[in-house]
């Protein structure tokens, strides 16, 4: 590894003129591109706006929304379960902003691991680089976990141990093909789950107001029995488990590195997430708590046959067709998720080797754009700890993995929010005008602070519950280290790296290089300015070799 300092990663880069790409060429998706100013990678730029729409859109829908539902029913109650996706869609919300206006301005291969590097600490992107590649593993192996609770519903002859290798297979498969294969499949992914929401939304309406073949109107009938079912702190509870579902939404700021055009790719997305955290989370989670009990022992994490809620919604209605339409999408979409898991994982790993902190080797893909040495241990470590499921609880895995990963989210949209306020006060103190910016947020700087003090909060959240979980025991070692490891994880990756690298505590933003890494933009009046100077230049050339 060659590690460098903030200073030196932004000033070693090659530029190019003003009026090129990188490979000498102009772009010709929608505004024309200048120069990458460091920004061009090994990476092909195959994706297009639907990709990335589709990604945002449906990309983080998988275990923590289908199934970890039934264990927030569970531990808060209908009021919890909804009011903790109410608050978690605030803080992604917030956080996709932020996303946007860094994203269209440095879309790099790991987008906020290289943001924090350049505008916050080399230190901070060295922790927050390795926990999320870490945090991408675990999703992997949770989602991998998910498939087999979810086939169980219809059959258990086939061991565990056996649906975990097929499915792992498939999401190998799925990564390894080319970059437009993985977006095709996630495109179409999507659309099914996109879709299939409505169905969901609808026919759940009909059956919690008597519609259904057993004709039993159940109304507000749990939230008037029992809104919250362990108090406050059964709320807290309910939050890891809500981050955990909406986990993934800031994947959009990596495919952004691999998007033709992201000053149009980007913005879309970003406008687009209200749709996903409204019908999916809020809605979705809504239609459950009208129609399946808290205490129904079968909801997943219950005593029963751990199903999705939403299939025992159907199931206690007397629909079994709806019931196993709803688990093939949950596999789908489980199955989905761990895919885009992988891909996150291996550009992680490229971003790091190109802030020097991963061996070079990383930087590198091949002529398709798979970059195969993040890729491949991505892909091993995280089918391999999706075999502890073999000797325990899908439940309990997902309890154990769900809180490790919410910590590490919360470190990173936390970090995204940060990101944002020191780039901003970068521009600003060296004199930038932000009309100057590709693409601003209306929203700033509200949401960027909103969205840092809530990852805050819900950190010293998760330490209280480590230490007094719900439901006991109180002040045990192995409960803290199991549901609080990763910020053990982050402070000694932090310190290790603060003690190597040393250095001044922060980025020093009056001399940050914020051309470096940047994509320039021109505008179509510009561009077709540009094209009839082209045209005249040519004509001057052609009359002169007549005449001379």
């Amino acid at each position: 590894m060659d590690p460098k300092t903030a200073e030196e990663y932004n000033h070693e880069t090659k530029y190019f003129d003003a009026d090129q790409s990188p490979d000498g060429r102009h772009s010709s998706t929608g505004d024309a591109l200048a120069t990458d100013h460091g920004a061009d990678t090994d990476l092909r730029r195959s994706l297009s706006t639907r990709h990335l729409t589709m990604i945002a859109l449906g990309s983080s829908i998988g275990m923590g929304l289908w199934l970890g539902s039934g264990t927030s029913l569970i531990n808060g109650g209908p009021a919890g379960i909804f009011l903790g996706y109410l608050l978690s869609g605030a803080m992604i919300w917030s956080v996709a902003h932020s996303i946007g206006e860094m994203a269209v301005m440095y879309p790099l291969p790991s987008a906020f691991v290289q943001w924090t590097g350049k505008f916050v600490d080399p230190a901070a992107a060295f922790a927050l680089g390795w926990a999320y590649w870490f945090s991408f593993c675990i999703t992997i192996a949770n989602e991998l976990a998910a498939a087999n609770t979810i086939l169980s519903f219809w059959t258990d002859v086939v061991p565990i141990a056996a649906w975990i290798t097929i499915f792992w297979v498939v999401i190998i498969l799925v990564n390894v093909g080319a970059v437009t294969v993985f977006g095709e499949v996630e495109v179409v992914c999507s659309t099914i789950k996109f879709s299939w929401i409505f169905v969901v939304i609808i026919s759940l309406i009909v059956v919690s107001a008597g519609g259904g073949p057993h004709q039993d109107a159940v109304g507000f009938r749990y939230w008037n029995a029992t809104p919250f079912t362990h108090g406050f702190k059964g709320f807290l509870t309910v939050m890891p488990t809500c981050i955990f579902a909406m986990a993934g939404s800031e994947n959009s700021g990596l495919v952004a590195a691999e998007t033709a055009n992201p000053r149009k790719s980007v913005p879309r997305a970003v406008g687009s997430i209200w749709i996903r955290l409204s019908l999916f989370y809020l809605l979705g989670s809504l239609m459950v708590t009208i129609t399946v009990s808290p205490f129904d022992e079968d909801l997943f994490g219950g005593e029963g046959t751990n199903a999705s809620p939403f299939v025992v919604a159907y199931r206690n209605a007397g629909i079994p067709v709806l019931a196993h339409m709803m688990n093939a999408v949950i596999l789908l979409s489980v199955i989905s998720c761990g895919s885009i898991s992988g891909y996150a994982g291996a550009r992680t790993t490229m971003g790091l080797a190109f802030l020097g902190m991963a061996p070079k080797q990383l930087k590198t893909a091949d002529k398709t754009g798979r970059p195969w040495y993040g890729l491949v241990p991505t892909l091993v470590l995280g089918g391999g700890l999706a075999y502890l499921n073999v000797d325990h609880s899908g439940a309990e895995v997902f309890g154990w993995f769900s809180n490790l990963t919410s910590l590490f989210t919360l470190f990173g949209w936390g970090m995204i929010c940060l990101c944002h306020l020191r780039f901003r006060r970068a521009w600003a103190l060296q004199g930038r005008d932000k009309a100057d910016l590709p693409w601003r947020s209306w929203t700033y700087p509200y949401t960027a602070w909103f969205g840092l003090i809530m990852c805050i909060v819900l950190i010293i959240v998760q330490f209280y519950l480590a230490i007094w979980p719900l439901g006991g025991p109180y002040g045990d070692p192995e409960t803290f280290f199991a549901n609080y490891v990763s910020v053990i994880l982050i402070l000694v990756l932090y310190i290790g790296a603060k003690c190597y690298y040393r250095g001044r505590r922060w980025v020093d933003l009056s001399t940050v290089d914020l051309d470096n890494g940047r994509r320039f933009y021109v505008d179509e009046a510009d561009k077709e300015k540009g094209a009839k100077k082209g045209f005249k230049g040519v004509a001057q050339k052609a009359v002169g070799a007549i005449f001379n």
